[in-house]
């Protein structure tokens, strides 16, 4: 026993040149892996393939990507919107000066895109060990707050100043008890963590949890913002697009830039040309054309012959009652219609699709707006004849 304990442990970087066809190390944040053998190309290739996707997500073949992770702006120079909220983040940066984070709007406007740019910048080398990403959506209980949050906020780093980033995406899914738990959290490891939440809600997120950020709230994008951006994935992808069919996935995509690059990248792959018939055919939602033809109806048939008319019209088409009267409430802000006829038309609209929404008969609910159609038709009629 004494002998074997004097032995001197062998080093694996003393016998590099001599063991150099037996073992590789790969190196990990955590750990060293000595892999022996036949099976070090297969390790070599699936640490290097997880180093990529862990950094950005990204796999190493770009072509395999959708487009909205393959076009994602990289710094927050790329981003094509919200150039005041980027400024000021960038003044945070360079004055060393970030605060807790709080970015909240509707989908696709920038708001991932933006913080993954800006951890980018902060940690390009070192992304793995200083960045913990999670979606709160999936990652919503108390636990992950006391465990995974925790344990990472918890710790430093070696030989590294920076602060941690901790990202939470859809954080207005956790439930109360996480968002109070995280608000501890929040304040005892200010000196070590930086935290960013994502939500679409701001009213979901607990006060406590908003007075301890800096709130940003990311709008819809116009039409003139999101055009340059398509157009660098039309001329990169070499799709042939039709300017009706750029004009209808923009007004389909309702400043939702994910959207419209999902779009894109769908009617491109279905069809050689991408116009405006093959955009609502490949979405499924009713074109304008046919939205015509149903306000037509609505405006001037009797009550049997629009509800037949327009049910066999959807049944035909495939079109969902909901976007029907999504697409018909901007028809009806444009109607020639008395105001106190057009107010009760319009919260009778609202009434329907809110029916819809919880899951009512869409036939029930088409005989709704058909009838709320034609009492508006007659009381404007009334109020015409007496004036």
């Amino acid at each position: 026993m004494p002998e074997k304990e004097s032995e001197e442990p062998m080093e694996v970087g003393s016998n590099e040149k001599d063991n150099n066809d037996d073992v590789i190390v790969v190196s990990s944040s955590d750990a060293e892996v000595a892999v022996v053998g036949e099976d070090k190309d297969k390790s070599a290739k699936s640490s290097s393939s997880s180093s990529k996707s862990g950094k950005g997500g990204k796999s190493g073949d770009a072509s395999l990507l959708p487009w909205v992770e393959k076009y994602r702006p990289a710094v927050l120079g790329d981003l094509i919107s919200h150039q005041d909220i980027t400024s000021t983040i960038q003044k945070f940066i360079d004055m060393d000066q970030l605060p807790h984070l709080l970015f909240y709007g509707p989908p696709g406007t920038g708001k991932t895109s933006t913080i993954l740019a800006l951890v980018k910048q902060l940690y390009p080398k070192d992304y793995q060990s200083q960045v913990l990403e999670l979606n709160a959506s999936d990652d919503r209980g108390i636990n992950v707050v006391r465990e995974t949050i925790v344990g990472f906020a918890s710790t430093r780093t070696m030989f590294n100043k920076k602060f941690k980033f901790v990202i939470l995406d859809e954080a207005d899914a956790m439930t109360n008890d996480a968002q109070n738990a995280l608000r501890r959290v929040m304040e005892k490891y200010t000196e070590n963590t930086r935290f960013c939440l994502i939500c679409n809600y701001l009213s979901k997120i607990i006060p406590a949890i908003q007075s301890r950020c800096t709130r940003f709230r990311f709008g819809p994008l116009s039409a003139d913002q999101m055009m340059p951006r398509i157009q660098h994935v039309i001329d990169s992808e070499n799709v042939t697009v039709t300017e009706d069919g750029l004009n209808a996935i923009l007004s389909l995509a309702t400043g939702d830039m994910r959207r419209s690059l999902n779009i894109l990248q769908s009617c491109a792959t279905a069809y050689k040309t991408v116009d405006e018939e093959s955009v609502y055919i490949c979405t499924g939602n009713p074109s304008k054309q046919d939205i015509n033809s149903i306000v037509q109806w609505l405006l001037n048939k009797d009550f049997s012959s629009c509800v037949d008319g327009i049910h066999d019209f959807c049944s035909i088409k495939g079109y969902s009652l909901q976007d029907i009267v999504t697409q018909v409430h901007l028809y009806c802000v444009k109607i020639d219609f008395p105001h106190s006829v057009k107010c009760k038309l319009l919260s009778k609209m609202a009434d329907i699709e809110e029916r819809l929404l919880g899951g009512a008969s869409e036939f029930l609910q088409l005989t709704a707006l058909v009838a709320s159609f034609t009492s508006a038709r007659h009381e404007a009629i009334e109020l015409a004849a007496t004036s």
